[in-house]
């Protein structure tokens, strides 16, 4: 064992845990992590359409004010993490920074975002996976797509932190060149607008709609975005020198990421021939039709591979972070089958049954669709709202913390900045989760449709607390908790 391995093992055991997982992840392997899970071509591709509709060019602009807003919050968890550099992430942070009963409920909204999130980054990938192999998308199709994705992303983080680790890289330099390519070939010859275009406002106020309101309707695009960079810390355990690597990796993700989701949505824009079209419905699917127009069916063909790629990384991603939150929740005792879930298989240094439930679960979100047509949308249309829910969470432990006397002491820190980016990182997040709640409605539709999202949080708080609460299994949880507010 090298000497910062030996410090890296003393460090977590003076934090309660015995060192298990392998530490073989790199600064730019966890780094990838973060964003092939944060994944721009995922994002920007699922949502520009809506946004593009919704608030015209402008919409760009979401992209840089929710990435700023996400960077306060990345810094807050860059500070948590340097000093409780623990697997499982915002579970764990919750658990140090406030208490048990908190830290369930963290870990429940987290968890539970993270499998639909799961469920809709497969789901999404069907119709992209089968119009590559040449395929004519259908429902039955794209579930078993999905399926075969979430299976095939299981059996490679089965191999190990090591093997997660260098296909993450191999997903975040295919997408980032992709992303390069196809942005630098749609402003050199796709270009139909003009490069002030995101300034303006007249395709959606010509006919006398507010603008502010319509770009409200736009920020789906930016707030889907920014998370992932969470997941640099899900995996603590597998880094060597976490307290320093893992804040670094995840204001990289935030960079690159930011920088790269610009850059595309902004190259996307400026190759859209008819705006008007996008606004009015006509054009359902423009990067499609900018694709097709600019590289022509074999190039389309090359980029669909780097979209699936990216849809394939992204979910490979989130199942690493999930089954890492579900190993730290049993290890602690905060679950039935505690045991089972928190066993580690030492030759692969993962813990095999909190893996396959990462795998099964989102399957069965899945296969919902089935039985209910469009239920997979209903279920997903949590995901977001719930990972920026359990993220403000944490950013409000944190400032409890702060107030109570607590002050960082990893080893990297915010110094005298920190309280006032923790306050302006949890007023943003409070001002996300409106907008997210907000987001979702179906004109003439049901209240259901109407409120899915709302009903949705509070079905999941609802059963989560029931479920703490008869099932005490915080209360009988051993493990350190609190010590944040320990003077």
């Amino acid at each position: 064992m090298s000497t910062q391995h030996a410090s890296d093992a003393e460090h977590l055991a003076s934090l309660g845990y015995k060192s298990e997982f392998k530490r073989e992840m790199t600064l730019w392997q966890n780094f990838s992590l973060g964003f092939t899970y944060l994944s721009p071509v995922v994002g920007v591709y699922s949502l520009f359409a809506l946004a593009l509709a919704a608030g015209g060019p402008p919409m760009f602009w979401w992209i840089a004010i929710c990435g700023i807003g996400q960077f306060l919050v990345a810094l807050v968890f860059s500070e948590i993490v340097s000093q409780y550099p623990i697997a499982g992430g915002v579970y764990p942070w919750a658990r140090r920074l406030w208490g048990k009963g908190y830290a369930w409920m963290t870990g429940w909204v987290y968890g539970f975002a993270l499998i639909a999130t799961i469920a809709s980054v497969t789901y999404g990938a069907g119709p992209f996976i089968a119009g590559f192999l040449g395929m004519e998308s259908s429902q039955n199709l794209t579930i078993t797509l999905a399926i075969a994705l979430i299976l095939i992303v299981t059996a490679i983080n089965f191999g190990g932190t090591k093997l997660l680790g260098r296909v993450a890289f191999f997903g975040f330099v295919a997408e980032l060149v992709g992303a390069l390519i196809v942005g630098v070939v749609l402003l050199t010859t796709h270009r139909e607008q003009s490069f002030g275009v995101i300034f303006d406002t007249s395709s959606i106020t010509a006919g006398g709609t507010s603008y502010t309101t319509a770009f409200m309707g736009a920020a789906l695009i930016g707030l889907y975005l920014y998370y992932g960079f969470e997941a640099c810390g899900d995996v603590a355990e597998e880094v060597e020198n976490p307290g320093i690597i893992i804040p670094q990796a995840m204001r990289m993700t935030l960079y690159i990421g930011g920088a790269a989701s610009l850059f595309i949505t902004y190259a996307l824009i400026l190759s859209v021939a008819d705006i008007g079209a996008v606004i009015s419905g006509e054009n359902a699917d423009p990067i499609g039709q900018s694709l097709t127009e600019a590289f022509g069916a074999g190039g389309s063909r090359a980029i669909m591979a780097i979209v699936v790629v990216s849809f394939f990384s992204c979910a490979l991603s989130l199942q690493a972070a999930a089954s890492r939150l579900i190993y730290s929740y049993a290890r602690d005792g905060m679950i039935f089958a505690q045991k089972s879930l928190s066993k580690m298989n030492p030759k692969t240094g993962m813990a095999p049954t909190a893996l396959v439930t990462a795998a099964a679960l989102p399957i069965i979100f899945v296969l919902t669709d089935l039985f209910l047509p469009g239920g997979i949308f209903r279920l997903v249309a949590f995901a977001s709202v719930g990972i920026y829910i359990a993220f403000q969470m944490v950013v409000l432990a944190a400032l409890r913390a702060r107030m109570g006397g607590w002050k960082p002491s990893g080893k990297w820190t915010m110094g005298g900045a920190g309280m006032l980016v923790n306050i302006v990182a949890l007023a943003y997040g409070l001002f996300a989760i409106y907008l997210m709640l907000k987001s979702y409605g179906i004109e003439g539709g049901s209240f259901v449709d109407n409120y899915i999202v709302l009903v949705e949080v509070l079905i999941v708080i609802g059963v989560g607390l029931v479920y703490m609460l008869v099932s005490g299994a915080h209360r009988k949880s051993d493990a350190p908790a609190g010590d944040a507010m320990k003077k």
